[in-house]
């Protein structure tokens, strides 16, 4: 498609048709604005098509209208509205392209910038957890280095929690904060999407052509969540009965459908590894078995939980307080069952399950399904050459850095190690990294290793938590002595933990660089 970039931030294009969306979002824009009104010619998609399409993508819409030839101040002022609000980067189209630049320059969207958008001594690529908390930790320890976040989204979020938003516990509004409001002070945030790397040249390259160049680089932009990859899904997420916590959107659908199920089947399922959060399938249906069972109906329910996995748990310690809650809510346990197909409407999900050394396809009707989707490596990440086989950051599971590139390190749910994906093993990468990339600016080996740590509160009822805690090889790393929480068995104060410590510690301490109990043991000076 052609579309001509104004900005970091902001593109336009001709007139665009619903069938076009899904390359729009495959190309990196997060959000669509339509500045035509409807009916302006013959045949001309609807804005209330467009705007479906975009909603089905993912992406964020705004209808801004104006009339050609006629624009007014009150025109440019809804411009100005919607890209404030708009996740960018954003696609705005009108009938040529020509009308949408006049409302973005009347909007002041188009602040000067040139193919090169600066050099820094360290560039962090993703503004989610792992990106905020390094540059924190960075800039504690040295506050007048230059440092740049590029990171397109406007807002941040506290994914930890939604599974407590899809049990009713925390409210959606409860894990999103402004992207402005997390940005170290003193860190340069760059409102754009990376499109792949040139780590000869020690840069970034910018999905608007842009760059932007690193002495060190840090990526860390999250895992991608592949809702197309299971055929059906995404025609049918957020109704039909078909939910996932892995989703700002749906988390709460996922709270009505459990509320209102009084009887039937509830299948809920875990594609193959890696994924972020390992233990948040199950969570799902142990958090829903625990509304329903009060309530009398669990045993009107046929709930049924399949994982692509070969077990239920892969850290064997934990698995035994797993499975006596699996038995107490009488859930069928479904090992090596893939979901690969599903039918909103019919309400039929396909299975594709290894009996032996067979594979065969199962049918299940279900009247509500949770579905987590099938996870990879970025797309820009993928066909880099920092990429492992994998297709994540290749890396040193010790130092987190690369092996070809000594001034490039990942960490997060992008990186290679075959730790565990979660916000606590992020929480223990990220002053690893800090005081590694700072030695490597000035020319020094790492100085600190990590261990693999991650953390899985297991959250086995409304009130109780496994807390399983383990590192690299399945090691046990438990926080607190056994005589306080006992991360084998379910415990209130782990509850505890996860419902009303956690979220402070996460937007209080560990995005702000308070390093409490993640400090890093320095191997060397």
């Amino acid at each position: 498609m052609g579309f001509t970039n104004l900005s970091h931030r902001l593109s336009t294009s001709p007139q665009i048709r619903a069938e076009e969306v899904a390359e729009i979002a495959a190309a990196g824009f997060r959000s669509i604005i339509c500045n035509r009104p409807d009916g302006e010619e013959q045949g001309q998609p609807t804005a209330e098509d467009i705007g479906a399409a975009a909603r089905g993508a993912g992406l964020g819409f705004a209808h801004v209208p104006a009339v050609s030839g006629s624009i007014t101040d009150q025109d440019g002022l809804a411009m100005k509205r919607a890209l404030d609000e708009l996740p960018g980067p954003v696609l705005a189209y009108c009938r040529s392209g020509a009308r949408s630049k006049t409302l973005a320059e009347m909007a002041g969207a188009l602040a000067p910038h040139g193919p090169d958008c600066g050099s820094y001594d360290i560039v962090i690529v993703g503004g989610g957890s792992a990106g905020i908390a390094t540059a924190a930790s960075i800039l504690k320890r040295n506050p007048k280095l230059s440092l740049a976040i590029v990171e397109p989204s406007e807002v941040h979020y506290y994914q930890p929690g939604w599974t407590m938003v899809g049990a009713g516990i925390f409210t959606r509004e409860f894990t999103r904060r402004a992207e402005a409001r997390v940005i170290p002070q003193g860190a340069n945030w760059i409102k754009a999407s990376a499109s792949g790397f040139a780590p000869d040249e020690n840069k970034v390259l910018l999905c608007d052509g842009g760059s932007v160049s690193y002495r060190v680089l840090i990526v860390c932009p999250g895992i991608k969540l592949d809702w197309d990859a299971i055929p059906g899904l995404r025609d049918t997420l957020g109704r039909n009965g078909v939910t996932s916590n892995y989703s700002y959107e749906f988390a709460p659908y996922t709270r009505r459908l459990v509320k209102e199920l009084k009887g039937g089947r509830a299948l809920f399922t875990q594609p193959v590894m890696p994924i972020k959060c390992a233990g948040a399938p199950q969570k799902a249906m142990y958090l829903s078995c625990s509304i329903w069972e009060p309530a009398g109906v669990l045993k009107d329910i046929d709930v049924q939980f399949h994982t692509a996995g070969a077990v239920l748990f892969g850290v064997a310690a934990y698995v035994p307080a797993l499975i006596e809650y699996v038995e107490r809510y009488g859930a069928h346990l479904n090992l090596e069952s893939r979901l690969v197909a599903i039918d909103g409407p019919a309400k039929v999900a396909t299975f594709e399950q290894k009996r032996g050394n067979e594979l065969k396809r199962v049918e299940e009707r279900f009247d509500m399904i949770h579905v987590v989707p099938p996870q990879t490596a970025p797309d820009f990440v993928r066909s880099s050459s920092l990429a492992a086989p994998s297709g994540f950051v290749e890396v040193d599971e010790a130092t987190l850095r690369h092996p070809r590139y000594p001034n490039v390190f990942a960490l997060g749910d992008a990186c290679s190690a075959s730790n565990a994906k979660t916000a606590a093993a992020v929480r223990k990468q990220a002053p690893v990294v800090a005081v590694n990339a700072l030695a490597a600016l000035e020319g020094r080996e790492p100085v600190a290793d990590y261990d693999g740590y991650g953390s899985c509160p297991l959250t086995v009822e409304k009130g109780k938590i496994v807390l399983a805690e383990f590192g690299y090889g399945g090691k046990l790393l438990p926080s607190f002595p056994a005589w306080l929480i006992d991360g084998t068995r379910p415990s209130r104060l782990a509850w505890l933990l996860k419902d009303t410590i956690l979220p402070p510690v996460y937007w209080h301490g560990m995005l702000k660089g308070r390093e409490w109990m993640v400090k890093p043991h320095l191997t060397s000076t």
